[in-house]
């Protein structure tokens, strides 16, 4: 396989070791030397005539104004531990059990203008006159408490160490350096100083080509406690948790004539994970925080150009409020988004984002001691090649599908020197990339015709992605779902339910997923209440589309039943309180087509418990421990399949292929550019009349292709990409 080019290769540069970063840039054909947190670069590096990208964080860039401006750092609402009263008076510490190196009390702000405290038992707030905070003690006093009742309270906090700097921090064992704080740009002081501090850097860093932005100017939500083996009290990717502060507060109030409350980001202690079902008032927070992000992120970037700089984006850390997927992105002026990467829905969340010229995929490992799990990495004991195999084998099939423009490294690049093979891996995934790129800039790979629509309450918003890594959520079953599909031949589109009732589903739609347990974002909750839902979905599947539900899909206790389209799916879920209803009787069907390549996939499954079958004629596909685990209904013109779970691995994205085929009425796709070998994929480019076949294991293997001209036959070794 040729190498069509250097370039398109980003490549972590550190001072100290400008022989090992320009041995390295040469190697493997980078184009761009970057920083990272932790790293500088030298005059040597900068003047090498390599396109130099310089990292910065606007929130924390200016670290000695925040220590002078305590009153303008960012804040967010925090829920206390639970106490149970065992009097009428309640003393309860707000911070306990929380890490006090990343919070403060805010004791600044008239607490009862914004804290609240409840009795969770009954789920009443406290009168305003039944509780008092004491500053000195740091305690919240309650009277008039009812015995053994549990209460908490909801209070404002100050975050005193940014959280990916303190993540970088303990991670990295920083030791004595400097923790960096977070400041809120809302306050026009903190703005009139950003933008001066930009303006001084712009300045002072002529050499830079390109300003990587960390990302914007909210964090991920991520609370830490204060139990060194247990850190997260709550950590959500999509979460908007941390965006509170009194000014916004206040801000919102004014504009909309009614308050977030404390209560609308703590939510019991649930706070505002993206796995709930948003509700109408915090989607109105979210637009009303991206809407300032935007507008005042743009004066930063308009400041970038000025000085003849491009301007990327780093869609992982302060990335909330920029919202790639939202209408507004394209008005932040960005040249090129950045996302890292472990899998491949992940690398297809990046290359379909609209609104920037470039997109580049961050691979993973890191150039850290240590993984993000604690693992070792490139420490002693890690194998960074062998955890790069298998990153990228995961990212490139999803290449194949839809290209990207740039990849690339970061971290301390210093940590290669003991691991040769690891330096020779990323030369070879170097050169995969930027041959597989061409392909991709020629033409677009063959595509099976229709549309698979993934149905959620966020819709496009959060297209591609749940809420974090895969390995992150593991249990999730549309995150699995979503990686399956990130490399196969289907187009794939993200509704929310608001935009089925709005608008209908599209003509060229043939699938339907919605997967997820009952009430979650995912499986909709409430949302399958509305009658004008439950007719759109019903119609689609009558005329002849098909559908597939996973775990608890349209679930919601409504009218007698649990899943709202239970008609539809030909089975339904007892809760316990359908002893008594019959449950018809099943033989599992041992011949379809869908099970074809994996017969013995229903062992893989996680049972649903009280799955039961309302009509005759449901072909029962698996079974485990006596429960249904794969179902298919023939409704109308259509068919709706249900799974009760989906994790990903080569064996589940063959039957997920077959499964949407099936319930489509297009099984004859089978015997065009698909491999007969499930464990290899393809992708066939007919402009250019190229054939892209990758291994997707590591042991060698055969398997053919029905193209347009006949039958092609190949055989790969491990891992390898073949191009015919």
């Amino acid at each position: 396989m040729g190498i069509e080019s250097k370039g398109s290769f980003t490549l972590p540069g550190e001072a100290g070791y400008e022989a090992l970063t320009l041995k390295m840039a040469e190697k493997w054909g980078a184009d761009v030397i970057r920083d990272s947190d932790g790293t500088k670069l030298s005059d040597e590096i900068t003047k090498a005539g390599y396109g130099i990208y310089s990292t910065i964080c606007i929130i924390r860039s200016d670290n000695a104004w925040a220590k002078n401006n305590m009153d303008k750092l960012q804040q967010n609402f925090l829920m206390s531990e639970p106490v149970i009263a065992e009097d009428t008076t309640v003393v309860i510490e707000p911070l306990k059990g929380y890490f006090r190196q990343q919070f403060i009390l805010n004791k600044t702000d008239d607490p009862k203008e914004f804290w609240q405290v409840f009795n969770r038992t009954t789920g009443e707030e406290v009168p305003l006159d039944q509780w008092s905070f004491d500053p000195e003690s740091e305690t919240v006093t309650i009277t008039g408490a009812k015995p053994w009742h549990t209460y908490t309270v909801n209070f404002l906090a100050v975050r005193i160490w940014e959280e990916i700097s303190m993540y970088n921090h303990i991670t990295n064992d920083w030791g004595d350096k400097e923790h960096l704080m977070a400041t809120e740009p809302r306050h026009p002081e903190t703005q009139e100083n950003m933008l001066l501090w930009l303006e001084n850097w712009c300045k002072k860093n002529p050499d830079t080509t390109v300003v990587r932005f960390t990302s914007m100017f909210y964090n991920f939500a991520w609370f830490w406690g204060d139990d060194m083996k247990n850190r997260d009290v709550f950590s959500d990717w999509g979460s908007y948790a941390m965006t509170a502060s009194p000014l916004a507060l206040r801000a919102f109030e004014q504009e909309k004539g009614y308050k977030m409350t404390s209560e609308d980001f703590v939510n019991g202690g649930e706070y505002t994970s993206t796995h709930n079902v948003p509700t109408k008032k915090y989607r109105e927070w979210m637009d009303f925080i991206n809407r300032f992000v935007v507008e005042f992120g743009k004066k930063l970037i308009d400041l970038v150009h000025s000085y003849g700089k491009k301007a990327y984006v780093f869609y992982d850390d302060s990335w909330i409020g920029v919202e790639p997927y939202g209408e507004r992105f394209k008005e932040f002026g960005f040249d090129g988004l950045i996302k890292c990467v472990f899998n491949g829905f992940e690398a297809r969340l990046c290359a379909s984002a609209q609104g920037v010229e470039a997109h580049e995929l961050r691979f993973h490992p890191y150039l850290f001691p240590t993984g993000l799990t604690g693992e070792p990495t490139f420490a002693p004991g890690g194998n960074p090649k062998l955890d790069a195999s298998k990153y990228w084998v995961n990212v490139r099939r999803a290449l194949l599908r839809k290209p990207v423009d740039r990849i690339g490294l970061g971290g301390y690049l210093h940590l290669v020197e003991p691991f040769p093979d690891f330096c020779d891996y990323m030369e070879e995934v170097a050169d995969e990339f930027r041959l597989l790129k061409s392909f991709n800039a020629s033409c677009e790979p063959y595509t099976i015709p229709g549309k698979v629509v993934i149905l959620t309450a966020w819709g496009s918003l959060r297209s591609w992605i749940c809420s974090g890594h895969l390995h992150e959520h593991p249990e999730v079953d549309l995150t699995n779902i979503l990686e399956s599909l990130s490399g196969l031949p289907v187009d794939v589109a993200f509704m929310s339910f608001d935009d089925v009732i709005e608008k209908g589903i599209p003509a060229d739609a043939k699938i339907i997923i919605n997967a997820g347990v009952a009430n979650s974002a995912w499986s909709g909750g409430d949302n399958w209440k509305n009658a004008a839902l439950k007719a759109a979905v019903t119609k689609f599947v009558g005329e002849g589309g098909g559908l597939i539900g996973v775990n608890e899909p349209t679930a919601v206790v409504d009218n007698g039943m649990f899943f709202q389209l239970s008609n539809v799916f030909g089975l339904d879920r007892d809760l316990g309180t359908k002893k008594c209803l019959r449950k018809y009787k099943f033989e599992v069907e041992t011949d379809s087509f869908v099970l074809a390549d994996t017969p013995d996939f229903a062992a893989s499954m996680k049972p649903v418990d009280g799955i039961y079958l309302k009509k005759n004629g449901v072909k029962v596909l698996g079974a485990k421990d006596g429960v249904p685990v794969i179902t298919v209904n023939e409704f109308g013109k259509g068919k709706a399949m249900y799974m009760s779970s989906f994790r990903t691995s080569l064996e589940a994205t063959r039957y997920l292929l077959r499964a949407m085929l099936y319930v489509s009425g297009a099984e004859e796709m089978m015997e065009k550019y698909i491999c007969k070998n499930m464990y290899t994929e393809c992708a066939y480019y007919a402009d250019i009349d190229k054939l892209v076949t990758i291994n997707n294991t590591g042991d060698e293997q055969t398997t053919e292709i029905a193209t347009e001209k006949g039958t092609v036959t190949v055989t790969l070794k491990p891992f390898e990409t073949v191009i015919q």
